[in-house]
């Protein structure tokens, strides 16, 4: 099976930076996108970032200029720094591996998953 473990969030002033990590593991062969999402307390879950393996990145129109994502393919693991948070980040993010190709029991299957979560708090 694949699971998806993040890392990096907590509380931090507005102004100030943080930066997240999503790691994939299991018996992986490829993974065809991988983003953020977050979620803030009566708000719908929303996309903040994705990337593809061929680079190619996508951001909210609210991130744009303050976050980058990046990812190591070689290590199946994905990068969202944020910088010049705002109070109206806080959220929790959530790291999405979409069209995960992994091997289990002799056969290949696809998947797409989402991680636990981590708390982003910006305090004004």
């Amino acid at each position: 099976q694949v699971q998806l473990v993040e890392s990096g969030g907590g509380l931090v002033q507005a102004g100030g930076s943080l930066r997240l990590s999503c790691a994939a593991s299991g018996s992986i062969v490829s993974i065809s996108a991988m983003g953020w999402h977050r979620q803030a307390p009566g708000n719908q879950r929303e996309l903040v970032a994705d990337i593809t393996n061929g680079g190619t990145t996508n951001y909210a129109d609210s991130v744009k200029g303050r976050f980058t994502i990046s990812r190591d393919n070689a290590n199946n693991t994905v990068y969202l720094q944020m910088n010049s948070l705002k109070p109206e980040d806080t959220a929790m993010y959530y790291c999405n591996a979409a069209g995960v190709l992994y091997y289990s029991r002799r056969s290949y299957y696809t998947g797409n998953y989402w991680g636990q979560g981590t708390q982003v708090t910006v305090s004004s």
